[in-house]
């Protein structure tokens, strides 16, 4: 399994930094050393992050997620491609420790993982409290009915909202600032639908129960009101199609620019 591999690999760059820098020698040792399994890792980090003395302690958000991972075993490794998508395509990440321990994005889309089993299980309020203190902490906004796929890479993960009914397909990689939104107070599907290997630029808006076709790019600071075909480049306020998306696999490549 990836997240077996994954933890494998963690555990001896843990063992590197703390050779090289015995600064960080606690912190390793209570986050990565100290667990036997990337679940049970994942389960510490979720509790430490969202923990605090005014809601949940840290044993019953321990509680909560071991449970949640137990019943779902395929979070793990959702968890584990979602890190994959970071080492891959941020050219700054160097190690798999990094997304664990240091980048936000990451961190919050395991939270909203944790939620949404809550959701589905109609424990509602429990799961918007989790959802609440990510987007508090993290300033990312993932409301846990929304569903979203894996090997997802939000870098620097800041002012994001992604709405209830929104749909987040396999292998998208979005930047800071990306609204999936409604257009006003309709009801119902109401929120984008975004394909696989979709790259969504820093500032972008998608706006509305519409759809962005797979390996498609959208341009930072663009405002989409209607569907994307497969593979093209939308630019723009209001965004149109500007060209094809350039390349097999936009969220990969990681390339903003403009044909």
């Amino acid at each position: 399994m990836l997240s077996k591999e994954i933890w494998d690999i963690m555990n001896r760059e843990t063992q590197e930094v703390i050779e090289g820098d015995s600064l960080l020698e606690e912190i390793l040792n209570k986050s990565i050393l100290r667990h036997d399994s990337f679940s049970e890792a994942l389960s510490d980090l979720f509790a430490r992050k969202l923990m605090g003395k005014e809601f949940f302690s840290y044993n019953e958000l321990l509680n909560v997620c071991k449970e949640s991972l137990n019943n779902n075993e395929g979070i793990v490794e959702q968890a584990a491609k979602d890190m994959m998508a970071f080492y891959e395509r941020d050219p700054a990440c160097t190690k798999f420790l990094e997304p664990f321990l240091f980048y936000k994005g990451f961190v919050a889309v395991q939270c909203y993982r944790v939620a949404r089993t809550r959701y589905l299980i109609d424990q509602f309020e429990f799961a918007k409290f989790i959802q609440m203190r990510v987007s508090e902490l993290f300033s990312v906004d993932l409301h846990p009915q929304a569903k979203i796929g894996s090997g997802l890479m939000i870098d620097h993960a800041h002012s994001i909202v992604v709405g209830a009914t929104s749909v987040i397909g396999d292998n998208v990689s979005m930047l800071h600032s990306v609204t999936l939104g409604g257009t006003g107070k309709e009801k119902g599907d109401r929120h984008p639908k975004i394909g696989n290997g979709v790259l969504l630029g820093a500032g972008c808006s998608i706006l509305g129960n519409i759809s962005i076709g797979y390996c498609s790019k959208v341009a930072s600071g663009s405002v989409v009101l209607n569907d994307v075909p497969p593979c093209k480049t939308v630019a723009g306020i209001p965004a149109k199609i500007v060209g094809d998306s350039g390349c097999d696999s936009p969220s990969h490549d990681m390339d903003h620019s403009i044909p």
